[in-house]
């Protein structure tokens, strides 16, 4: 209904001559001022020097829309504009949600689009340890939205398998190895600390032996350690229901001369300058504190900027309409260099929306969890997994914005009651699933008799009115958080769909064998909270169980 009122009150202001504006649609907190209300008219006010309530009349009388679906359109205060809805939108809509199932929700405002998520992206010197969880399951839900609002989607991972951090871990396995026939083998100060590092070693001991003992090439400890740690965030991944459909490479970027020809243009653009035996690029930021950056060492390496950039190139000359990145906090600075720095060359840098995620702190009630694991150094994504399930885990690390500080409480993701938040949410779409079946206990031929169409102007008791009114937000709630890129609003509306359903639950019987024509009204509108629950569900990405147990209090 926001996407309708936005569209007949932007034709009446192009009609009227008015200035174009952003059309602002709310809900009011007093339902006495109607189910919506905008602000248009105040908004004009300036520009044309005249009254907003004089605006907001003007606007009324010329508005077109369907008189089957607004009942009244009243002025208020200095110029509000408050619709009353008609009970018949609410019922065809409850309709298009029974007919539209698994579609019911998605948005057209970007069909007909490309866009390209970036995350993950963990470097394969090790397995995900559980504050990777957060961008991780940020992504999923972000990914689904993205296509919920029609963009045709690419998820990527940057392959990060070049540089020193590679040499490292190389080094870190070789001493492991050679560790296995000599236990004073000196380990690298800098190097792996993980106990997968002994696993890698044992993995190539019990495959070749001491075929590679005192070897002073460490290519081989490289490459399967990178292949090793690699295939274990894959699997990681693979638990949460996370499949990418590119790997890009950070090597390519060398071997196809992308490096080289950004070095090359930096140089010609007289942007970059030779100082101390290294390369620095020219100041690429905004402030004039903002120092120049090192490129390319005095050894020849280049810093990470440098690929970064490359990348970013290689991902625009895609013609993608928009590219996302999503990053931890401490990659502020990172990115913004980066952007700057492809910018100065004369990129459309403006396609490039970059989220960034404050960091998370894991908790068991009140005490905090040292980040300590079966892998030595950390709390494994793996042992998160296993600990609470995916579910659990995929929702609390979505449930706050992504600029929220997060505090993950563990045991809160163990209960099974109404105190943990996601199994509430999952437990109001079981329950609703054990309201059908009973259905069927009570009246063997039902699912003949929910195929049957049913005048829903039945229902009009307050809780199913308000009900139904919830019901029908969820496309507009969809949207929202799509313009944004927050699914945790996905959240705060399922939470009070949830609410919703309980209250009517409460205050009606859905069952009544004397009375067949309310009870399949009030049936398809169960049906109907079911589905937009479960499509909520799909778009956060967690699953919509039908049967759960419960732990009464």
């Amino acid at each position: 209904m926001k996407i309708y009122l936005e569209k007949i009150i932007s034709e009446c202001i192009l009609k009227l001559g008015y200035p174009a504006k952003t059309i602002q649609i709310e809900i009011p907190k007093d339902n006495k001022f109607g189910d919506f209300t905008t602000n248009t008219a105040m908004l004009l006010a300036k520009e044309l020097k005249s009254h907003p309530r004089n605006i907001a009349q003007q606007i009324t009388e010329n508005l077109e829309y369907d008189k089957d679906l607004i009942n009244k359109i009243e002025i208020a205060g200095a110029g509000f504009i408050n619709f009353y809805i008609s009970d018949n939108y609410y019922f065809r809509e409850l309709s298009k949600i029974l007919s539209l199932k698994n579609d019911y929700g998605k948005s057209e405002i970007n069909t007909g689009k490309t866009a390209n998520l970036e995350w993950v992206s963990a470097n394969p010197t090790k397995p995900l340890h559980a504050g990777h969880g957060r961008q991780i399951c940020l992504g999923k839900a972000i990914a689904n939205l993205l296509e919920w609002s029609g963009y045709k989607l690419t998820r990527e991972y940057y392959y990060n398998d070049a540089g020193n951090q590679m040499r490292i871990l190389g080094m870190s396995v070789h001493a492991r190895y050679e560790q296995i026939f000599n236990p004073n083998f000196p380990f690298p100060e800098d190097g792996y600390q993980g106990d997968y590092i002994k696993d890698i070693a044992e993995k190539i001991y019990s495959i070749h032996g001491d075929k590679y003992r005192n070897c002073e090439n460490i290519d081989y400890f490289i490459t399967t350690g990178e292949e090793y740690n690699f295939q274990s965030i894959r699997n990681t991944l693979e638990k949460l229901n996370i499949k990418h459909d590119i790997f890009f490479n950070e090597s390519s970027l060398y071997e196809n001369g992308a490096i080289e020809k950004l070095m090359s243009d930096f140089k010609s653009k007289k942007l970059s300058y030779l100082k101390d035996g290294a390369v620095w690029l020219k100041s690429i930021g905004e402030h004039e504190h903002e120092k120049d950056k090192v490129i390319q060492k005095a050894t020849g390496e280049y810093t990470y900027r440098l690929p970064d950039m490359a990348y970013h190139i290689a991902k625009l000359n895609r013609n993608y309409d928009l590219i996302m990145d999503i990053f931890g906090a401490d990659h502020v600075d990172t990115y913004r260099e980066v952007l700057h720095g492809i910018g100065m060359l004369g990129y459309d840098i403006s396609k490039i929306k970059v989220i960034i995620h404050q960091m998370v702190v894991f908790k068991t009630g009140k005490e905090k969890v040292k980040m300590s694991g079966r892998y030595g150094t950390f709390y494994s994504l793996d042992d998160l997994l296993e600990d609470i399930g995916k579910d659990a885990t995929q929702f609390f690390f979505i449930m706050r914005g992504a600029n929220s500080q997060l505090e993950f409480d563990i045991e809160l993701a163990k209960e099974q009651s109404d105190k943990n938040p996601v199994y509430y949410l999952q437990y109001a779409h079981a329950r609703i699933c054990g309201i059908l079946r009973h259905a069927g206990e009570v009246i063997p031929e039902i699912d003949k008799l929910l195929e049957t169409s049913v005048d829903f102007k039945i229902l009009n008791d307050k809780y199913e009115l308000e009900l139904l009114k919830q019901l029908t937000k969820f496309p507009d709630e969809v949207e929202s958080a799509s313009l944004t890129y927050e699914p945790h609003k996905i959240i705060t509306y399922l939470n009070k769909t949830a609410e919703c359903f309980h209250v009517f639950y409460r205050n009606n019987k859905v069952i009544i064998p004397s009375n067949i024509n309310l009870t399949l009204a009030r049936l398809k509108l169960c049906l109907s909270v079911k589905q937009v629950l479960k499509n909520g569900f799909n778009i956060i990405g967690i699953s919509a169980p039908e049967r759960m147990e419960r732990t009464e209090e």
